[in-house]
């Protein structure tokens, strides 16, 4: 099903991903590690969907069923988007994805001391990097 998801949203992903100015393979790095392409994908701290959405966030950009495909990865999408213009670095802008902007600023705006969060932002610029490169 990976594959076949991976297919089946590309050209959303890429066409969000231009609408909001950012880089299509980041999209599909962050994808790739939150959800492995699954709309229904649930974690175990309640986020949902491709780019796995909390509650909150989702409601901040306007996203009100967070397993419909188009609306996850827009409110992703915009919310990476963000989170890029805020910290300016890819690195620190997964950090808050991941692990929410005040930790990412209560450390300093570095990335937090969290093994997760620290092996979330090495896992999607890994995957990136090897997106970058095919």
């Amino acid at each position: 099903t990976y594959l076949n998801n991976r297919k089946k949203y590309t050209p959303l992903i890429n066409s969000l991903a231009q609408k909001y100015r950012l880089d299509s393979d980041l999209v599909h790095a962050v994808v790739t590690i939150e959800s492995a392409y699954d709309p229904r994908a649930l974690s175990k701290k309640g986020a949902v969907g491709l780019m796995q959405l909390m509650p909150g966030t989702a409601r901040r950009y306007g996203v009100s069923d967070r397993e419909n495909p188009e609306q996850n990865v827009t409110g992703g999408v915009r919310y990476l988007r963000d989170l890029l213009l805020q910290f300016r670095s890819v690195s620190l802008a997964l950090a808050a994805y991941n692990a929410g902007k005040g930790a990412v600023q209560r450390y300093g705006n570095k990335i937090p001391p969290f093994p997760e969060t620290q092996r979330y932002v090495y896992k999607v610029l890994t995957h990136y990097k090897k997106l970058k490169n095919t």
